[in-house]
């Protein structure tokens, strides 16, 4: 099984959870990126800063990923760092929820749960567009590939509309509504930037065991290290028939 590499990355969403766990995947690589771009909104954190004083190669990058303007800042501050090259993978990671049901869900939280969810992505793909063409065009005779250039989005099979993923264990209604969405855009993507030399996967990252994923014991739970190297492993070995796949964190292909 090959070892993903790749010159640099972005982690929406680094501050816990999923995003930390790549993050800490990433710089523990045998092969790091020599640029990891974590990104959070409160990077003068206790968290943040103790990862960032360890590894010279990991940037603290601020970001909210429901303001365009902090979006477009964050692109920015990257491509400064950069110096010219271009951004290999762009890992869409940060997400919300909310426990509503079809019965008590509201516009506010349908609404904010879509924009950080399905929207952000969208945005951060537009506004990460210039890195990632650059990241393409350094590595003309390869096709597609997260080594290349990609967008990464985490996804959930809670958006799959086959399959209604532990619908008894809680509705979700905005959440999976986001995720479903995603999924489409995913396609959108793989389809559009294409042209650009672009790879572009929806990944489910399991049921995880963090903040955001309840504590509700299962036995189909994993912890953030299996999800997070699982799908690192699936990263280093997908190819250009892939790209706008839906699969887990060990590589199977999701229902829609």
């Amino acid at each position: 099984m090959g070892e993903l590499r790749v010159r640099s990355v972005l982690v929406t969403g680094a501050n816990r959870g999923i995003g930390l766990g790549f993050v800490q995947h990433l710089l523990a690589l045998p092969n790091p990126p020599e640029w990891v771009f974590a990104t959070c909104r409160d990077p003068k954190g206790q968290r943040a800063q103790k990862l960032a004083s360890k590894h010279p190669n990991l940037v603290i990058v601020p970001l909210e990923v429901t303001d365009p303007t902090s979006i477009r800042a964050a692109a920015a501050s990257v491509g400064e760092r950069l110096k010219g090259s271009g951004l290999n993978l762009l890992i869409n990671n940060a997400g919300i929820a909310r426990a509503n049901t079809i019965d008590n869900e509201t516009l506010k939280d349908m609404s904010e749960v879509y924009t950080t969810n399905t929207i952000a992505p969208l945005l951060l793909g537009q506004a990460f567009l210039p890195l990632l063409k650059k990241a393409a065009q350094e590595n003309p005779g390869s096709g597609l590939s997260c080594s290349k250039a990609a967008i990464i989005n985490i996804s959930s099979t809670a958006g799959s509309i086959q399959d209604l993923y532990l619908w008894q264990y809680g509705q979700a209604l905005s959440y999976r509504c986001s995720k479903a969405a995603l999924n489409m855009l995913t396609r959108c993507q793989s389809m559009g930037y294409r042209e650009h030399g672009i790879f572009c996967v929806a990944l489910h990252p399991g049921w995880v065991k963090t903040d955001m994923g309840g504590t509700l014991e299962d036995k189909s739970r994993v912890t953030v290290d299996e999800s997070v190297g699982g799908m690192l492993k699936v990263l280093s070995n997908l190819s250009e028939k892939d790209s706008g796949a839906f699969l887990n964190w060990e590589g199977k292909v999701m229902a829609w």
